[in-house]
């Protein structure tokens, strides 16, 4: 399925046929679920915020202009109300903060990723919300510059900066943290 099945999808259940939600509900639940998981860090909260962001999105689905990909809409709409959730508990965690590789190495190739995966997400978690945002998109829902202008709002060269300052800042405190030493 691609973004042009959705556009047919979306005119069939425009036109009466509510039933075909469910194929938009099946094609896109796993990633606004894996959205959640960054933003809300259990499977309760990201199974509530899965199901809230559907609603919206099937009440608003009159409101799609087609401007840009049904997913990227829809990603933006689990954005904002993933944000405005966290705004109202003033919290947010990078998605970087997940531990994603096993630990099948040696005990010492563990202690050293966990030591590093540490440095990396205290780095990250000092960064600026706005550059934490556009990083998490950016990196690990890989998401295109356009889509996170779409998403967030912030233009497409503010995003590129903030992803690029990001970096150096990421890179100007890891490299102090490895010329001194990980404490």
């Amino acid at each position: 399925m691609n973004s042009d099945d959705d556009l047919l999808i979306l005119e069939q259940i425009l036109a009466g046929n509510k039933d075909l939600f469910r194929l938009l509900v099946k094609r896109y639940e796993s990633a606004v679920y894996g959205m959640g998981i960054g933003f809300f860090r259990n499977a309760e909260d990201a199974s509530d915020f899965t199901q809230e962001v559907f609603l919206k999105i099937f009440r608003s689905l009159q409101r799609f202009e087609g401007r840009s990909r049904f997913s990227t809409w829809l990603y933006k709409i689990a954005y904002n109300t993933a944000l405005n959730s966290i705004r109202r508990k003033n919290e947010y965690r990078s998605l970087a903060e997940d531990d994603m590789v096993p630990d099948t190495d040696t005990p010492e190739r563990v202690m050293l990723r966990k030591v590093i995966r540490e440095a990396v997400l205290e780095s990250i978690s000092d960064l600026p919300e706005r550059f934490r945002v556009c990083v998490d998109l950016f990196f690990f829902y890989d998401r295109s510059y356009q889509e996170i202008e779409m998403i967030t709002g912030y233009p497409v060269n503010t995003v590129k900066s903030h992803v690029f300052r990001a970096k150096k800042l990421l890179r100007d405190k890891l490299g102090a943290l490895m010329e001194g030493g990980i404490e």
